[in-house]
């Protein structure tokens, strides 16, 4: 991942060459890969372990929920839509709310089971401005596609199809889950761009402590006591991605009264999504190791 930001940002040319290599190594390949990780983890995933996946989801979204519902509460209430310290309440909600399904999944496959990666495909509901609409509490159901939320779980759901029909094919895809992690960490890194986190300032690092801070220690709190887990997935699962900096402008156009802060609220929270797809992997790492986990 770290090669893939470095040379994104001081380099990008180099990726965007075409053919193969824009394919394989820019950020455009990021989504295939992970389609192809998440068809065999699919795989690997017997059909009693279904509500595995039911339960784990349920705890990380719950997590995330209570997490902007309290921030609006807390903060909301108390100084108002501007928030604290040059962070408005926009892009705290916007960024808290969000997970980068892409760290999580390669995490998840790292250092966790068949069914704790298969939680990806519930997660992308933190996606685009569905979940944060409805902890802001307006009406976000015109802006959430059913059909992106389909589009993510059909190879996952392919996964499990051949898998459940054939042994064979399990034990065929199954190395496929590791090998295309350092694939994904580089192309991951291929869309990040080191100089739109420089320009938010001490506001954005402020929002990332307040996101991985406070927001990690909760989500690996409810990870603990919903799902019944170590707590790594809800690390993992703290990393902001990057349609996070879009929110901002969706929620503008539904509610015209937060318009004045979504130009602010994106650049910082682009801050957030460079600096947790740096942080996080290697606390989730460190977390994971020290209690000995991996799934693989």
């Amino acid at each position: 991942m770290f090669m893939g930001i470095i040379i994104h940002s001081f380099f990008p040319d180099i990726l965007e060459i075409g053919s193969f290599t824009t394919a394989v190594f820019s950020a455009e390949g990021a989504i295939t890969i992970m389609g192809v990780q998440l068809l065999c983890l699919g795989s690997q995933l017997q059909m009693k372990k279904l509500g595995l996946v039911a339960r784990r989801s349920a705890a990380l979204l719950v997590s995330k929920f209570l997490l902007g519902f309290l921030s609006i509460l807390l903060i909301g209430r108390l100084v108002g839509n501007e928030g604290i310290f040059g962070v408005s309440l926009l892009a705290l909600v916007c960024a808290i709310t969000n997970i980068n399904g892409s760290i999580y999944l390669s995490l998840a496959a790292a250092y966790g089971d068949e069914a704790d990666a298969a939680v990806v495909g519930p997660l992308s509901l933190t996606n685009g401005p569905f979940l944060t609409l409805i902890v802001l509490g307006v009406s976000g159901s015109a802006s959430f596609s059913a059909i992106s939320l389909i589009a993510t779980v059909i190879p996952l759901l392919m996964g499990i199809l051949v898998g459940n029909i054939s042994k064979t094919i399990r034990e065929f895809l199954k190395p496929g889950i590791q090998l295309l992690l350092p694939f994904i960490g580089f192309t991951l890194g291929a869309g990040i761009d080191l100089k739109n986190a420089a320009s938010a300032g001490i506001e954005g690092i402020l929002l990332s402590v307040i996101v991985l801070g406070i927001g990690g220690a909760f989500t690996v709190l409810c990870d603990k006591l919903i799902a019944g887990r170590p707590g790594y997935a809800g690390l993992a699962a703290c990393a902001t991605g990057a349609n996070a900096i879009g929110v901002p402008a969706a929620i503008a156009l539904v509610d015209p009264a937060w318009k004045p802060y979504a130009e602010t609220a994106a650049t910082q929270i682009a801050a957030v999504v460079v600096i947790s797809a740096v942080v996080v992997p290697i606390l989730t790492g460190i977390y994971a190791n020290k209690r000995k986990v991996g799934g693989h």
